[in-house]
């Protein structure tokens, strides 16, 4: 069986700034075993029809997959997201051309939360910040044997909005609530059962002094959050985002940053990834931008492998496992 992988960077730990000259963190060793495997680090699209052509199982990240892709792909019978979210794949012309879709739910929730923890941290206590000023030399220059670049926050006693329920964003409330936190939660769907209080957006946005965003992008989530909601926040209130960056309006964004009215931003995503130059948020004041490592732990990406070749394995079994769009 014929296997490619059009993009293993950077799922399998190869690095595009590093050149992919840093080790391997990860075992690979159960999706490579599985047949014939073929892996690019990058597939353009232009590149797709060439590089899958004889291949069975494609397995994808981010490289798009649709239509035109489909109709030259003729032995394909089995796509499977290197993610949980299958946006980049066009389920409807997959399931005309009874290609089975399957992804890999619930890997990275762990690694998610822990990273919107990580940044809202950042933002109250500014550790990496100091962390460098010590390393450039000025505190040994300091007079005193401590000092702050800027004031530093508790979280305790405060109240952070969640705005989507799932997996990620209820793990999100569970560590804020431990961390003394007050936790609000906005859903579409109301999820009884759970230990918070669930409310409409405008009131969570009005009474939150961290807004934290894990709904899916949809056309109803495209720019949630806009100038007019941005307003609705407390002034010196922090957003978070770590779900997808459109959910976000960027300019709205760094405008509320550059006036003032917000604390600050900690984000994981951005409208456009990588960004380009003149993106909004490049250079806005007390923002924090990691480049979408979330989801990247050593063992989020080794659950995303290991769960990547059982899905192929079931496939191969005939009791598919996983499936978006039954073929």
């Amino acid at each position: 069986m014929n296997i490619v992988i059009l993009d293993s960077d950077p799922a399998f730990g190869s690095s595009a700034v590093s050149g992919g000259a840093e080790p391997a963190d990860i075992d690979c060793s159960a999706l490579l075993g599985l047949g014939n495997v073929t892996s690019f680090p990058h597939t353009a699209q232009a590149e797709v029809a060439e590089r899958a052509a004889n291949a069975e199982v494609v397995i994808t990240n981010k490289v798009v997959l649709g239509v035109s892709e489909f109709s030259r792909l003729p032995r394909l019978r089995m796509v499977s997201v290197l993610a949980t979210g299958v946006n980049v794949v066009d389920l409807r012309a997959a399931a005309a051309q009874d290609i089975l879709v399957c992804n890999v739910p619930g890997y990275s929730t762990a690694s998610t939360a822990q990273h919107t923890i990580a940044l809202l941290l950042e933002l109250m206590n500014h550790a990496g910040e100091h962390s460098a000023h010590v390393h450039q030399g000025h505190y040994q220059r300091s007079p005193a044997f401590s000092y702050f670049l800027r004031p530093l926050r508790e979280l305790e006693g405060k109240t952070l909005g969640v705005i989507g329920l799932g997996a990620i964003g209820t793990r999100v409330a569970e560590i804020a609530r431990a961390l003394g936190m007050n936790v609000l939660a906005h859903t579409r769907t109301t999820r009884p059962g759970l230990p918070f209080l669930q409310v409409g957006l405008e009131a969570l946005l009005a009474q939150s002094d961290v807004v934290s965003v894990h709904c899916p992008l949809t056309e109803h989530t495209h720019h949630l959050i806009n100038e007019s909601r941005l307003a609705q926040m407390k002034p010196g209130a922090y957003l978070l985002n770590v779900a997808r960056g459109p959910i976000v309006d960027e300019t709205a964004l760094a405008d509320a940053l550059q006036r003032g009215h917000l604390g600050g931003a900690g984000l994981d995503v951005l409208q456009t990834e990588p960004p380009r130059q003149g993106s909004p948020l490049l250079g806005a004041p007390r923002c924090i931008i990691t480049p979408h490592i979330a989801w990247a732990s050593v063992e989020a990406r080794q659950r995303l492998i290991a769960v990547t070749a059982q899905n192929i394995r079931a496939y191969l079994s005939g009791t598919p496992q996983n499936v978006v769009n039954p073929a």
